[in-house]
């Protein structure tokens, strides 16, 4: 019976010297490279030097050091097959048993600003995976390790049976396989970005495990919380939840929809949101009174909704969002006195997310039963509309006001979409109905007589002259729209009749 043998090479160090000296006491060898090799006979571990095994040293700076057929020989050969044993022995070569690596720090690398492209390079492991990869394909035989938070549990187990269980040994495998995808995916990604390349031939993302969820959109639904490995700040999935019970999968999607939602605004805003749909948006001179605003959008949608905020929760407007329940609030900080405040609620979840990040081009993903949709995240706001009054009478002031504010939430709406404002408020919003007339009497109904000198904000253009005729019987005075209907015409000249004035924008905000 030959001596055992552990392979040692992490870039992550933590633990390791503990856990070598567990192996070593359990009669197992150590094998180590370069670095890990350094920190392990600092640390009392008796070493073997790869080139000792191999016969040859490190070169190219350690670009090459395990990729040796005496290293790979002796991890994948089969136990049980009586050819592979007897080749070893031919040529010298001792069976690896235990494989612990992990890989150089590709994603911390990429993730400092400073880094060029050059040292992302020197960062791309590679007989780290080739190793791993080896390893885990001859796990009957093999066990392998690349995550520090599973040594203890490998020592535990080789002190209770004299060795690791083939089951066991097959999930390291599994876990093995899940990291170098991973880390194979972060580097085609970027490298595939330097390029400039928006849809290659094969689509290759990857996540890591945030939380598991109680459950899905409904009870009877499993689910779970993946982020991206390097993804935006401004977002849910890197927001610091400061008070309250763990978000579930509808909170999650609920609370992006405001954050998307409120960072469309420079001034003091609030946001309020239920199923995806904003209930109620308010602007102001504060905090405070852009949230009074957005509460009294709609008072009763607001109720077990979701608030975001961008700027910092003050003592007076924590006063107010106190007053009823809401599932979330979301802003950038909370003072100290808010939140003394708002956590004397059980229920309520409080979450500070950063807003000050720069926007990013980003591609956004859409599953469908066997595929994926993938398309540029519509991030087009009135800056980059083409403008133009179509009307004889052009908006005042007040009006244009209104009409951006429109403009910049009804983008937010499940299509076809209408947006009613007034005095930087929202104060009618009709989503998701079949046809866009359906969706301007939803909003018209919800406005009620303020509806008279607000302004109409649609994400898509009029196929008929029917919903400005509906605007102008409710007292709507200015439309916000994208135009180019072939019956674009009919429009104008009910606008113009009605003494409303119109506004296209040539940027149609579908979202379905």
């Amino acid at each position: 019976m030959y001596t055992k043998r552990a392979l040692i090479s992490v870039s992550n160090k933590e633990g390791i010297v503990p856990f070598a000296k567990k192996l070593e006491s359990l009669g197992i060898e150590i094998i180590s490279t370069g670095g890990t090799s350094r920190v392990l006979k600092e640390g009392g571990v008796k070493v073997i030097g790869i080139s000792d095994v191999t016969g040859f040293p490190e070169i190219l700076d350690g670009r090459v050091k395990t990729l040796h057929p005496n290293i790979h020989s002796g991890l994948l050969a089969m136990r049980s097959e009586e050819s592979h044993m007897k080749q070893l022995e031919e040529h010298n070569i001792a069976p690896i048993d235990y494989v612990i690596v992990n890989l150089y720090p590709f994603k911390e690398t990429i993730e400092r600003p400073e880094t060029t492209f050059e040292e992302a390079i020197e960062n791309i492991d590679i007989g780290g995976p080739t190793m791993l990869r080896a390893a885990s394909k001859n796990y009957q035989d093999v066990a392998v390790v690349t995550d520090p938070t599973d040594y203890e549990e490998l020592v535990h187990e080789l002190e209770k049976h004299g060795e690791i269980s083939v089951e066991r040994r097959k999930m390291l495998a599994a876990k093995v396989f899940r990291h170098t995808a991973a880390y194979d995916a972060m580097i085609a990604n970027y490298l595939t970005d330097q390029t400039g390349e928006l849809y290659p031939e094969t689509y290759t993302v990857t996540y890591e495990k945030k939380q598991d969820l109680r459950y899905g959109e409904n009870p009877h639904q499993k689910a779970a919380f993946y982020r991206e490995p390097i993804g935006p700040i401004s977002s849910i999935a890197n927001a610091l939840q400061l008070h309250g019970k763990e978000l579930s999968y509808n909170n999650i999607n609920d609370a992006q929809a405001a954050l998307e939602m409120v960072k469309e605004f420079n001034q003091p805003a609030a946001v309020a949101v239920k199923h995806m749909n904003p209930c109620g948006v308010g602007v102001a001179g504060t905090i405070s009174e852009a949230y009074q605003k957005a509460y009294e959008a709609d008072p009763v949608s607001i109720f077990g909704g979701i608030v975001a905020l961008n700027e910092e929760v003050d003592k007076e407007t924590a006063d107010q969002l106190k007053n009823i329940f809401l599932e979330i609030v979301i802003a950038p900080h909370f003072s100290k006195e808010a939140l003394e405040i708002l956590s004397a609620k059980k229920n309520i979840r409080l979450l500070s997310v950063s807003m000050d990040e720069a926007p990013m081009e980003r591609s956004v993903m859409t599953s469908i039963y066997g595929g994926t949709l993938v398309q540029e995240q519509d991030a087009k706001g009135f800056l980059d509309a083409d403008v133009r009054v179509v009307t004889k009478r052009e908006p005042s002031e007040q009006e244009w006001q209104d009409l951006k504010l429109a403009w910049k939430i009804v983008k937010h709406v499940k299509s076809n979409a209408i947006v009613l404002a007034k005095g930087d408020k929202t104060i009618g919003i009709g989503a998701g109905q079949m046809n866009r007339v359906g969706s301007a009497a939803i909003a018209v109904e919800q406005a009620g007589e303020e509806a008279v000198g607000s302004a109409m904000g649609s994400d898509a253009f009029f196929p008929m002259k029917d919903t400005v005729e509906a605007a102008g019987a409710a007292g709507v005075t200015a439309i916000i729209q994208p135009g180019g209907s072939i019956r674009d015409e009919e429009s104008i000249s009910m606008a113009d009749e009605l003494g409303i004035t119109m506004v296209f924008t040539g940027i149609r905000h579908f979202k379905h």
